[in-house]
């Protein structure tokens, strides 16, 4: 036993960072026998496996582990939105993309540093993405038809990394239109899309993953999940801070990132009782006349 918790202290250093270095070697060496897209897919289908794996090795809280039921609409959530949706939004921006090439109009020199290392070009996507992002956010807390359908992404009283993917499809469809289809129609290159999706998507399963790591002075930096557990605080007064997507550095510059030391999250949720947990109820609860959410 004694071995075990050494062990345990430097995990929760070094999970985050070595996942993520992990991933994005996968992803690289994967390249080697397949396209950019594919291995951006397997590089992230690896990091959730490790996420699912610590999750239950090293757990912030026991009782945040999912039942069958709340993974059931969480899989849900995650095939018909993250999934089905997304290739819909994607295959419908494509065709935009060609209509607007067809015009003699349609052009953006100099709008975008293609020639700069990909890699470079993915921080600026994250950086410029995460600016919009934070204020839509924001809006979807503040603005009341807005929160009607962000409370959706609220409503788990469990944090774990399968509830990442928790969005109604039209407040989906509107992060898709700001952060996603204007980098799109600038002819962003399709890899340094993979890089950002592979980042986005990895660093979005810790977020909301009920593994016990620590972030240190990358809490400075990145939206990790010491962060974001605060967010979904049932008191609003904390849920109304950290927006940052994938990113706390405009939280820090607009003065919402929230992290007290000295204490931990209490229950997660939103403040209105009865409020429907099933895939289906959630799909209607927005337009509910009868669901008070104030």
């Amino acid at each position: 036993m004694s071995k075990v918790k050494p062990v345990r202290k430097l995990m929760v250093w070094a999970l985050y960072p070595l996942t993520i270095v992990a991933v994005f070697i996968a992803f690289v060496v994967l390249q080697l026998c397949t396209s950019m897209v594919v291995s951006a897919y397997v590089a992230v289908v690896l990091g959730a496996l490790v996420i699912s794996i610590a999750e239950w090795l090293m757990p912030v809280r026991g009782q945040w582990h999912p039942s069958m039921f709340d993974a059931g609409n969480d899989v849900t959530y995650m095939v018909v939105g993250q999934i089905a949706l997304e290739r819909l939004l994607t295959l419908g921006s494509l065709f935009v993309v060609a209509w607007l090439a067809g015009a003699a109009t349609w052009s953006f020199p100099g709008w975008w540093p293609y020639q700069w290392p990909l890699w470079v070009q993915a921080v600026v996507v994250l950086v410029l993405g995460d600016f919009v992002r934070y204020w839509l956010h924001r809006a979807f807390h503040y603005v009341s038809w807005m929160w009607r359908l962000h409370a959706v992404h609220h409503s788990p009283q469990r944090l774990y990394w399968l509830n990442v993917g928790r969005f109604h499809p039209f407040e989906q469809a509107m992060q898709f239109v700001v952060d996603a289809l204007p980098f799109i129609i600038l002819g962003v290159g399709e890899e340094v899309l993979s890089i950002y999706f592979v980042f986005y998507a990895v660093n979005g399963f810790f977020q909301h993953s009920n593994c016990d790591v620590r972030l240190g002075l990358l809490n400075w930096v990145i939206a990790g999940p010491e962060l974001h557990r605060w967010h979904h605080s049932l008191i609003p007064e904390e849920s109304n801070n950290n927006f940052g997507n994938n990113l706390i550095v405009w939280d820090n510059c607009f003065g919402t990132r929230y992290f007290p030391r000295d204490q931990e999250v209490g229950e997660l949720g939103i403040p209105v009782p009865g409020y429907p947990m099933s895939w289906l109820k959630q799909m209607i609860a927005p337009f509910d006349t009868r669901i008070s959410m104030s």
